[in-house]
Parts: C-alpha cells; sequence; structure tokens
C-alpha cells in the first residue's frame, strides 16, 4: 500500500497530512460470490445499461426521422447532433448519479476493464459487470424495435458504423483516443486522493464523467456514429440484425479496449506513480 504526504490548504495555511491509498482489489474474490452487494451490483448495471441504450438510440433514429425529406422531414430541423450529444452525455450523468453508490456506475465494457487493470475490481465482478451490461444493450434497444419498428428498421437501428470517407485506421484511432477521454475522466473524478483532499469531489463525479461523453460524441459522430462503449455497440448491431452493423465491429471493441487500457497506465503509472512508489519501497526493503 502505498502512502502519500498531501499538502491541504486551510485558512490560508498549507498543513501536511498523510494518506493511504486503499488497497488493490484481488484478482480473484471467492468471497464476493457470497454477496447480495455483487448481484445487486450487476442488476443495477443490467438496468442501467438498458435505460441507456433506450434513450439514446431512440434520439438517434427520432432525430434521423427528422431530417428525412422522403417522409417530410426538414433537413434543418430536429436535435441534431449536439441534441444527440447532450442525450447520450445527459443519460450518463443521470445514470452514473444513480447508480455509483451501488455498482460505481461503470455502464460501460471499457470502463469496468480500466479499473480491473487498475485493480479497482476483481476479475470475476469485471466479467460480470461486462455481462450484464452487453445484456442489457440488447434489451435496451429491442424495446426501442418492439415500440418503433418501422422507424427502427428505416434508419439504421442506432448501430455504430464507418461513416463513408474514413478508413478503419482513422475510425479505430477516433474510438481509441475518445476512450481514454471518458476513461481518463472515471479515473480522475473517482481518484479516492482527491476525494480525501476535496469533499465535493464525489458528489460532482458525474458531471464530469457526463461531459466527457458529450463532448467525445461532438467530435466523433461524423467518423464512427461514436461507440466508446462496446455494449452500446454489441447490443445495436445484435438487435438491427444488418450486415453492415456488423462489418466493422471489431473496432468498437478493439479501439474502446486498448483506448482504456492506456488510460489506466497513464493514470495509475504516472500521474500517481505507482511505479516509482513501488521501485522505491523495493529499494528501502532492499537497504535493511
Amino acid at each position: 500500500m502505498a502512502k502519500d504526504v498531501e499538502v491541504v490548504e486551510r485558512h490560508g495555511e498549507f498543513h501536511a497530512r498523510d494518506y493511504q491509498d486503499p488497497p488493490p482489489a484481488p484478482l480473484v474474490d471467492a468471497e464476493e460470490f457470497a454477496k447480495w452487494s455483487l448481484y445487486r451490483a450487476i442488476v443495477a448495471e443490467f438496468v442501467a445499461t438498458l435505460l441507456f441504450l433506450y434513450i439514446a438510440v431512440l434520439t438517434v433514429i427520432g432525430y434521423k426521422s427528422q431530417i428525412d425529406p422522403a417522409h417530410g422531414g426538414d433537413g434543418c430541423g430536429g436535435v441534431g447532433v449536439l441534441g444527440i450529444a447532450w442525450a447520450f452525455g445527459g443519460m450518463i450523468f443521470v445514470l452514473v448519479y444513480c447508480t455509483a453508490g451501488i455498482s460505481g456506475g461503470h455502464i460501460n465494457p471499457a470502463v469496468t476493464f480500466g479499473l480491473f487493470l487498475a485493480r479497482k475490481v476483481s476479475l470475476g465482478r469485471a466479467i460480470l459487470y461486462m455481462v450484464a451490461q452487453c445484456v442489457g444493450a440488447v434489451c435496451g434497444c429491442g424495446l426501442v424495435k418492439a415500440f418503433q419498428r418501422a422507424y427502427y428498421e428505416r434508419y439504421g437501428g442506432g448501430a455504430n458504423m464507418l461513416m463513408e470517407g474514413y478508413s478503419k485506421g482513422t475510425g479505430l484511432g477516433a474510438e481509441i483516443i475518445g476512450t481514454f477521454v471518458l476513461v481518463y475522466t472515471v479515473f480522475s473524478a473517482t481518484d479516492p486522493k482527491r476525494s480525501a483532499r476535496d469533499s465535493h469531489v464525489p458528489v460532482l463525479a458525474p458531471l464530469p464523467i457526463g461531459f466527457a461523453v458529450f463532448v467525445v460524441h461532438l467530435a466523433t459522430i461524423p467518423i464512427t456514429g461514436t461507440g466508446i462503449n462496446p455494449a452500446r455497440s454489441f447490443g445495436a448491431a445484435m438487435v438491427y440484425g444488418k450486415e453492415k452493423a456488423w462489418d466493422d465491429q471489431w473496432i468498437f471493441w478493439v479501439g474502446p479496449f486498448v483506448g482504456a487500457a492506456i488510460a489506466a497506465i497513464y493514470h495509475k503509472y504516472i500521474l500517481r506513480a505507482a511505479a516509482v512508489k513501488a521501485l522505491g519501497s523495493f529499494r528501502s526493503s532492499s537497504t535493511l
């Protein structure tokens, strides 16, 4: 366990305060499978991802129907890309706020993967979260299709696809960088060291996470429709079922997982200097 000295300002004066990192989550934790809290968290992840996809996909389909000239739409009407980005970012803000105290509010396999690499969650919990998120995404898209089948089929089911004129490399890069922004924000907003120093941080954590989703969507909707969430891409492709939705599906898994891994390494080993601390502890013990 790493121990730091945190400098805190109080009434214009600076005071040193010890801070101790929480212990890393075990790789395999058999005991948690006997706890109701794990299964409650899995249900929370399932429901949150279902609601996220339901609202998000409805927004995408609604926008496309509003601008479709073949059905009386106005090319300048609808919520626009800005509205779609707000729908995605706003829902993440709401759902993280609602579920953070139960499951951590991941709602995204890439976020779960990044937190697993940083030893914030065990392997078993990470796998179960990812399964719940993917199943929730399928169910959320399924509800949209059940309620609006004609619109769903006509306007692509909200599935992520590489847009015309962009190469696979460009799409992959957009997903890697976009997910890095999101997962880096998650690490920064939920950093226990920051929480110990600034009491307001835990309350505000959902806001920057939702805002990160919003700005990434603004940047990458024209390229890939914005995945940065493998469950979102998988659920939409699974329910839509057309071949085009599966053509570049690998981009929406590889990109987010690579981006999440880079964010985890950057935060843990560079910003939090875990490698330097471990080396220092090794040198101290070797001199005894």
